[in-house]
């Protein structure tokens, strides 16, 4: 092992926080991964006082060339960074990711830190009411499940949410360069994993060295207009999804009229209502099952397959498979939506008017209704929370080295204009497209033009330029996926469930 090169130099006096004591923890696809805890300061303008535990996870390196932690995130906020250290270390090219400690952490209130959030367990158990309200009666249901999640959040944490927040995630990451000893570091995120990179790169730009930002959070929207830009990307998608259903039709048997295979999803969604699929899967439980489609869609095949087992043989085991599959919530993904909640409420200002949601959601609903009000609900107790907004931070930037964007042009949970917003912001920095790429995270999952520009710029701190327009590289999309069988889309299948890019999706989850 050598020592640090300058730009990954170790820490000088002053700049070390308590070493970290790293324990084998190894799995069967991660066998060297290693496993430790650091704690930082609840509230970073009392640095002395209470503190919390992250919890982290490394693949060390082994090249003599070290270029120091690459500190690794798949997005949320809420979600669990634990297990990306071993899928990055694994699916970059061997001769790159040993060249550093590839570092994963659970940021504060998610998963194995401590303390962790669960507002309301069981809060999306089924089956719920239609987030589709049909009278006012039925919004009024909706709208106090939200504000009762938001009064219990602040009932059962009063001390904990006034510091979950993204600036005060950005300066843990400090915290954990500063325990690792390395001067600068290296950061790859994606989805909301990006807005918290370009917020650390705003509070610490000198102790960046790469910085690696995939499927662009639009830093201008943070956090309800960001949420509306989705609601028509989603929709947008959704017809993607029935369009390809239709193309095939000889294996679905829905027709070869796209329009007329949505209009088959929402008598589907009609009929659920109705009569929940199982007892269990009724219409805000058969959304959230279509919804993963929208991030990735190497998942489409199985929810096809589901969608024409009901459609044809009512089959409800189908889709309740399918949603045990995609939209089931449990434990960690209660602890996920507490932390979701509470970073994104008290990030920014969110309207206190209901009848501001309520007459957006009726608006776009009437353009985009796949998602439109299940995103509402989902966002509601913003509405409501009992903590006081901060004012979101402007990450533009102009001192920083090359930083490295990438951006699907038909990306549905952070549509393609944040991707070139951030480009604008973060002077300097590189925008590679996957044009004509809907799927939300895009690297590592089997695209190998859009990899040889990471690969590139972690090895050698290359980036491309671009002669003009927002793009500095174009990349072509990956490929949709085919059918799971060319005789019958009645069994269940998961053919297109396997591989590099099902295993990054898995890791990322489906909100942000």
């Amino acid at each position: 092992m050598s020592p640090p090169g300058p730009a990954a130099a170790s820490a000088g006096p002053g700049d070390r926080a308590a070493a970290l004591k790293w324990t084998a923890c190894g799995t069967e696809s991660a066998p060297t991964l290693q496993c430790a805890t650091v704690r930082s300061p609840l509230d970073h303008d009392d640095p002395t006082g209470r503190t919390v535990t992250l919890a982290l996870t490394r693949v060390p390196h082994t090249a003599k060339t070290f270029q120091g932690p690459l500190l690794v995130n798949p997005g949320g906020p809420g979600g669990s960074g634990l297990s990306m250290a071993g899928f990055v270390a694994s699916a970059l090219p061997e001769a790159v990711a040993a060249q550093y400690d590839v570092i994963g952490f659970d940021p504060r209130g998610v998963g194995r830190s401590r303390p962790a959030l669960d507002c309301v367990p069981r809060y999306f158990d089924p089956v719920r009411p239609d987030p589709v309200p049909h009278s006012l009666l039925d919004e009024r249901v909706n709208r106090n499940r939200a504000r009762d999640f938001a009064a219990t959040c602040g009932k059962k944490y009063p001390d904990l949410l006034p510091y979950m927040d993204t600036v005060s995630a950005a300066k843990d990451l400090d915290v954990i360069r500063r325990a690792t000893g390395a001067r600068q570091l290296n950061y790859f995120g994606y989805s909301y994993g990006t807005y918290l990179g370009a917020v650390y790169a705003k509070l610490f730009p000198e102790r960046v060295r790469r910085l690696v930002l995939d499927s662009n959070v639009d830093p201008d929207g943070v956090w309800y207009d960001d949420n509306l830009e989705q609601d028509y990307a989603f929709d947008t998608r959704h017809k993607a999804f029935a369009a390809w259903v239709a193309q095939y039709d000889d294996v679905y048997g829905l027709g070869t009229d796209p329009a007329g295979v949505e209009r088959a999803w929402y008598r589907m969604r009609d009929a659920v209502a109705q009569r929940p699929a199982g007892g269990k899967v009724g219409p805000g439980e058969l959304d959230d099952t279509f919804l993963p489609g929208g991030y990735y869609n190497g998942y489409w095949p199985t929810l096809a397959t589901a969608f024409a087992a009901y459609v044809h043989d009512k089959d409800e085991k189908a889709l309740v498979k399918a949603f045990d599959r995609f939209g089931a919530v449990d434990a960690e993904g209660d602890n996920g939506y507490a932390v979701y909640t509470a970073v994104q409420c008290r990030d920014a200002q969110w309207p206190r008017d209901w009848n501001v949601w309520r007459n957006d959601s009726v608006r776009i609903h009437a353009k985009a209704p796949f998602m439109t009000w299940g995103n509402t609900w989902y966002n509601a107790p913003c509405a409501d929370w009992p903590v006081e907004p901060l004012n979101p931070v402007r990450v533009s930037n102009r001192s920083l080295p090359p930083v490295l964007l990438f951006q699907a042009t038909d990306d549905a949970a952070t549509p393609y204009e944040g991707g070139v917003t951030l480009h604008r912001k973060l002077k300097g920095s590189s925008l590679v497209v996957e044009q004509g790429g809907g799927n939300h995270g895009i690297t590592l999952s089997g695209n190998d033009c859009l990899d040889r520009y990471l690969t590139d710029y972690l090895a050698k701190g290359t980036v491309p330029r671009g002669s003009g327009g927002d793009a500095d590289a174009v990349c072509a999309k990956t490929p949709d996926p085919k059918p799971a069988s060319a005789k019958s889309a009645r069994p269940a299948a998961r053919s297109e469930e396997s591989g590099r890019g099902s295993v990054l999706h898995g890791l990322l989850g489906f909100r942000r």
